[in-house]
C-alpha cells in the first residue's frame, strides 16, 4: 500500500502517520527524515542538501527529488510506504509519478486530512511547550493543572514563535497557494480521498483506515 498523506500544517499528519505505521507495518517517510538520513549517509545529494540547509536556503527541487528517489528505491518501500511532506507542488507530483514508474511502484491513494484554517490557527495559538522537558499542552484542549507550569517537571511553559497567529496565517497562505493545486491533480488521477481532520484523533484514524481498507 503506497500512500501519500496530505494536509495543512497542524492537521495532525505526524500523529496519524505513526498510527498507520503500526496498523499497516509500512515505513513513514517524511521529507525531514529523508534529508537527515541522506546527510548522515553522506550521499552526494545529502551533501548538497546540507549545504542549502546550513546556509538557510530551501533545498532545490532537483536535490529533493533525487533524495526522494534514493529513499523510495530502498527495499523497505517495496510493500508500501506513507509519504509525508512531498510532493508540495504539482511539479513535484509529476516528478514523483516518474520516480514511481521507474521503480515499478504505483501510488494507491492521496489522502488529505482537511481542517478549516480557523481551527488550525486555534490549535497552534493555544499550544504551550515545557522549556525543561518538552511536554506539550494546550490552553483549551489540554491545559496544565497550574497555569504556565508543566505537570510533569514543574518547568515553565512557553509559546513557540512559529505558533503565533501571524506565523500560522502565513504558513497556511503558502500552503493554499502551493499545495492546494495538488488536490485537483490527484482528483484527475482518481487517487484523491479526504477525511475530516477536525474530528477526534481516534475518529480521524478510523476514517483513514476505513478508506485505505476499502
Amino acid at each position: 500500500m503506497h500512500i501519500l498523506l496530505m494536509g495543512p500544517p497542524g492537521a495532525g499528519k505526524g500523529t496519524q502517520a505513526a498510527r498507520l505505521v503500526e496498523e499497516f507495518k509500512i515505513p513513514h517517510i517524511s521529507t525531514g527524515d529523508m534529508f537527515r538520513a541522506a546527510v548522515k549517509e553522506g550521499t552526494e545529494l545529502g551533501k548538497q542538501a546540507k549545504a542549502c540547509m546550513d546556509s538557510g536556503k530551501l533545498v532545490p527541487d532537483n536535490v529533493t527529488i533525487g533524495i526522494v528517489k534514493e529513499r523510495l528505491s530502498k527495499a523497505d518501500c517495496e510493500n508500501g510506504f506513507i509519504l509525508d511532506g512531498f510532493p508540495r507542488t504539482v511539479e513535484q507530483a509529476v516528478a514523483l509519478d516518474k520516480i514511481l514508474s521507474e521503480l515499478n511502484l504505483k501510488l494507491d491513494c492521496a489522502l488529505n486530512i482537511a481542517v478549516p484554517s480557523s481551527e488550525l490557527i486555534r490549535r497552534a495559538v493555544g499550544r504551550r511547550i515545557c522549556k525543561k522537558c518538552g511536554s506539550t499542552y494546550h490552553i483549551e484542549f489540554k491545559p496544565s493543572k497550574e497555569d504556565g507550569i508543566c505537570d510533569v517537571c514543574g518547568g515553565e511553559l512557553y509559546q513557540r514563535a512559529d505558533d503565533s497567529e501571524a506565523t500560522m496565517k502565513n504558513r497556511l497562505s503558502v500552503y493554499e497557494e502551493q499545495t492546494k493545486p495538488l488536490i485537483s491533480y490527484y482528483e484527475k488521477e482518481e487517487l484523491y480521498k479526504e477525511v475530516d481532520g477536525s474530528q477526534s484523533m481516534d475518529k480521524v484514524f478510523q476514517d483513514i483506515v476505513a478508506i485505505l481498507r476499502s
